[in-house]
Formats: structure tokens, sequence, C-alpha cells
């Protein structure tokens, strides 16, 4: 897994860089395949459940899942790059949300709270913590900081499949849910809006939206629970995200 979340660290890295007004979603995702296929890796989420895409570009109100397209990103926009990938059958899943551009400042506050709460929540997932205690501290980030949290999509179990139990929600109390023990692997993924947290399904089946059209923000990291505390295992790590040969 290590080497899958390499490969998703260092492909988020480079989407980031190529992040720029002008630039098209469908050319984001073209990048992204040839990246991961490049690393050796083989893309998670095309083909899964009929996804027809390598990554997932969320813009502005959409909150998940938005499919690659034709769109061009505009000064002000901001886009969550969503990407899994999968070596030797071990999967990891990562994702950002990067401003183009220059963007308003409650925007960019959205974007630093939603990373802030991703940390707090990779801070309680250590052996003898309970799972609520990962839900409510990214909660308690995101109402200390004024913003609603999205209720209906939240982090899940991953390893050999993409989600396995258990469904790691981003709001609730703390000291409920079972105990976090050593090994256990999971994807924590804070989603944030500047409005409410009511969403809406559009037509292509996949892009969820806030049901206000309020700006969203998503980040998400792939960890295993130490004793100690988490490793985040979606991080370049030298040759673990170098692929064959290194």
């Amino acid at each position: 897994m290590r080497r899958a979340g390499g490969v998703v660290a260092a492909t988020l890295q480079a989407l980031r860089s190529l992040v720029a007004p002008g630039v098209s979603t469908r050319e984001l995702d073209r990048a992204a395949e040839a990246l991961i296929r490049k690393m050796g890796g083989t893309p998670s989420f095309k083909g899964y459940h009929g996804y027809p895409a390598t990554i997932c570009t969320s813009v502005n109100e959409q909150i998940v899942h938005g499919i690659p397209g034709e769109r061009r990103l505009a000064e002000g926009d901001v886009v969550s790059l969503d990407c899994g990938a999968i070596w030797e059958g071990y999967q990891a899943d990562g994702a950002i949300t990067v401003p183009v551009g220059a963007v308003r400042p409650e925007v960019q506050r959205l974007l630093d709270l939603t990373e802030a709460a991703l940390r707090a929540g990779i801070a309680e997932a250590r052996a003898g913590r309970r799972l609520g205690d990962i839900s409510h501290a990214i909660e308690r980030v995101a109402r200390a900081g004024g913003l609603e949290v999205v209720r209906e999509y939240g982090g899940h179990g991953i390893g050999r499949e993409m989600h396995e139990p258990p469904r790691i929600p981003n709001w609730g109390p703390a000291g409920r849910g079972f105990g976090l023990k050593a090994g256990m692997t999971m994807a924590l993924e804070p989603m944030l809006t500047l409005g409410g947290y009511e969403t809406r399904l559009l037509a292509d089946g996949w892009t969820v939206v806030t049901a206000d059209g309020s700006v969203a923000a998503h980040f998400e990291h792939t960890i295993v629970v130490t004793e100690e505390g988490a490793e985040i295992l979606t991080v370049i790590q030298g040759p673990e995200a170098s692929g064959p040969g290194s």
C-alpha cells in the first residue's frame, strides 16, 4: 500500500502544478492516467462501478465524483482532484483541492481549514482511540471555523478493495464506535462547505454538488493506524513512488 500511496501522492503533486486558468479537466485526467501507468500503477477509479475516468475533478460547488470533460478551469475556481491507484493488488486513495489562480479570501480559508480538519482527524488515528474520535476531530475544526460538514459522504476502510468497512463519518461525538487497532488502513476525507451540508446528485449519476450552490473543498489521505499514531501512505516516499527498477 505504500507503493500505491506513493503513486497517488506523486500524481497529485504533478497535477497541482498543471492546474491553471484555461486547462481542461479532461487534460488533467489524461495526465493523471499517463503518470500512474508510467510509475507502474493502475488507476483505481477507471471502470470502478462504471466510472469513466482516472480521476475525479470536482469544481467549485461540486463536492466529489465530478467527471473530467471539456470544462476549462477559470481564474478564481477551485478544483478537487481525487485520485486512486493500485499496486500489485493494493489500493490507495488521496485528494487535494487546488485554487485556480487567485481565489476569494473566504474560499482560501475553506481550503486551509479543510486540510486542517484532515490533519486533526489523522492525529486521532492511533491504536486505543475510537472511530468517533476521528469524526469528532474533523467536525470540531469545521465548527470552530464556521463551516459546514458534508454528512452523506465520508471516509472508508481501504486495502485490497477501494471501499472497505468501516464507513468513517466526518462528524459525530467522540468516544463512540469501535476501537482502533494497529494495522488498520483507512482513507480519511473531510468535505467542508461555505454553506449548508445538503447535497444533490447531478443527472450524470456521479457528480455530487452542494444543494445551495456553495463552494466545497475536499482533502484525503490513506493512512495506517499504529501504536504511536497514523502513518500517512499517500505521501512521496522515494522508491515507493518511483515504480519498477527503482
